[in-house]
């Protein structure tokens, strides 16, 4: 009898063991030690709509310090684009293999996408944060997490957040801007 017994109640402590949720942290703190993350890697899906069309791509997002590179893969062939941002100068390499640096690399964002992306914000709104380098609203959750975001001309609404890494990372977010909605759904994060 003890012998079916001690793997009984083995088997019951580990299934009822759950990851322990994350200390609230004033959201003063938060802010502050995600701006200051300088490496992470995160992918996922993204799905932008204008009134006119739509596309939806595969994302790859690296951040080393104050470059982004961002891949985009789209489906069915249809192409896709990597991108490479230092802070000032924008280059892209298109499906076809074209190379492109600074104005003619933004022509062809636009041209791929349909928009300008907000490259020098996105790196911080990916990780839950304003961009401290211009003013923001701001409106947290119950566990002083961004729930809306106002920078800019762009609104970011967080849908969804998933725990890496010891910090509390967005999983769904959406970006607005006019008729513009940019929406992403963010499954693998890598933090140093």
């Amino acid at each position: 009898m003890r012998a079916l017994l001690l793997p009984s109640v083995l088997f019951g402590l580990v299934a009822c063991h759950t990851l322990a949720p994350l200390p609230t942290t004033p959201w003063t703190e938060r802010r502050a030690a995600l701006q200051a993350i300088e490496r992470f890697e995160v992918s996922g899906q993204l799905a932008a709509a204008t009134p006119s069309e739509g596309f939806s791509a595969a994302l790859r997002w690296q951040q080393q310090g104050a470059t982004s590179d961002l891949l985009l893969r789209a489906p069915l062939g249809v192409g896709g684009a990597h991108l490479s941002f230092d802070g000032d100068v924008l280059r892209v390499t298109n499906s076809q293999g074209s190379q492109l640096e600074g104005a003619m690399a933004q022509a062809e964002l636009v041209r791929l996408l349909g928009f300008e992306p907000p490259m020098t914000s996105l790196r911080y709104w990916l990780l839950g944060t304003p961009n401290p380098a211009s003013t923001a609203t701001e409106t947290l959750d119950a566990e002083q997490r961004l729930s809306q975001l106002q920078q800019g001309e762009w609104q970011v609404d967080y849908g969804e957040y998933l725990q890496a890494a010891g910090q509390w990372l967005p999983r769904r977010m959406a970006l607005h801007r006019g008729a513009l909605t940019l929406k992403l759904q963010l499954s693998h994060w890598q933090l140093p």
